[in-house]
C-alpha cells in the first residue's frame, strides 16, 4: 500500500547543486519521520539528513552548512536540498520514513535509491 518514490538524482559538477525529492503515497494515518540516507560503494550506509514531524532536523557533519532537508506534510513529500556539492558526496541516496497506517502501528519504508554523482 505504502511506497516511496525519489527523484532528482544525477550527475552534477563539483559546487553545483542538486534536488533530490521524496513522495509518499497509498494509505497513510500519519508519518512520524522523514529522513534521507546514502551508501557509497564499499561505505556502510549512513543518516545525511533527518527531519520530524514535528520540525526537528539533524544533519550529518559532513554535510551540515550544505544540504537543506525540508517536508511538505501537506503532500507526504520529503526534499533534500544539496549546495557546495563535493566528488565525495558521490553515493545512492536513500529515502526513509516512519509510517504509520493506523493509529497504533508504525513501519519502515524505504525508497528505491537515486545515484548522485558529483564528477567535473
Amino acid at each position: 500500500q505504502v511506497q516511496l518514490v525519489e527523484s532528482g538524482g544525477g550527475l552534477v559538477q563539483p559546487g553545483g547543486s542538486l534536488r533530490l525529492s521524496c513522495a509518499a503515497s497509498g494509505s497513510i494515518f500519519s508519518i512520524n519521520a522523514m529522513n534521507w540516507y546514502r551508501q557509497a560503494p564499499g561505505k556502510q550506509r549512513e543518516l545525511v539528513a533527518a527531519k520530524s514531524s514535528t520540525g526537528v532536523t539533524n544533519y550529518a557533519d559532513s554535510v551540515k552548512g550544505r544540504f537543506t532537508i525540508s517536508r511538505d506534510n501537506a503532500k507526504n513529500t520529503v526534499f533534500l536540498e544539496m549546495n557546495s556539492l563535493k566528488p565525495e558526496d558521490t553515493a545512492v541516496y536513500y529515502c526513509n520514513a516512519d509510517i504509520s497506517i493506523t493509529f497504533w502501528n508504525a513501519r519502515n519504508y524505504w525508497g528505491q535509491g537515486t545515484q548522485v554523482t558529483v564528477s567535473s
